[in-house]
């Protein structure tokens, strides 16, 4: 082999090496990126499913919060049906009271309406020709008892409502009718009914 054979195989021999040393420092740099990226998309994996899993902790709080506010919403709205039916009720009780406790009733409700005792007792239409005159007499006679004046007039006019009556001293009217009571009552003692429905 000649000098310039050698020295030919020496720089392909020389290349080769150097270009193994290349290939493995590239091949080790390579797999440092590899390994850091891999690093990075491994903790942004983790960061990714731990905000999904937040995120996912957070809806299910937020439905089932929600779903507690529509229980107890439909719960509040079954007792308000169930209070409209206490009240109704009262109501209904309060119209078909026997007559001889329905007049004592209406009288005692003038009695305590009556401020000067000359007063006109407004009924309903079908009131008044039931009860009215046994109404106002009965009425003049508690406020006899009571030592006042017992001057209560049946008025001629009628009024549209269920049940009590109307004491009025000119343009000034006290209201005792049956809906205005119930309605009054309801405010002070619905408390009390949901105590007793709900307990």
């Amino acid at each position: 082999m000649n000098g310039i054979e050698k020295i030919t195989q020496r720089i392909a021999a020389d290349a080769r090496e150097d270009a193994d040393a290349i290939l493995t420092q590239a091949q080790a740099d390579a797999d440092v990126v590899t390994a850091r990226y891999q690093a990075e998309a491994d903790q942004l994996t983790e960061q990714i499913l731990a905000r999904g899993k937040t995120q996912a902790e957070e809806r299910r709080s937020r439905l089932r919060s929600a779903a507690e506010m529509e229980r107890r919403h439909q719960l509040l709205a079954v007792k308000q049906e169930v209070l409209d039916k206490a009240f109704d009720l009262a109501l209904d009780k309060l119209r078909s009271l026997p007559e001889e406790a329905y007049i004592d009733l209406l009288a005692k409700l003038t009695v305590k309406a009556s401020s000067t005792g000359s007063e006109q007792l407004i009924l309903s239409k079908t009131d008044r020709a039931r009860y009215g005159v046994k109404v106002a007499t009965k009425a003049n006679k508690l406020l006899a008892q009571a030592g006042r004046t017992a001057k209560l007039t049946l008025s001629q006019e009628s009024r549209d409502f269920q049940g009590g009556l109307l004491v009025a001293d000119g343009d000034v009217e006290v209201n005792c009718t049956f809906e205005t009571l119930v309605r009054l009552a309801r405010g002070s003692v619905s408390g009390d009914v949901a105590n007793v429905l709900f307990a």
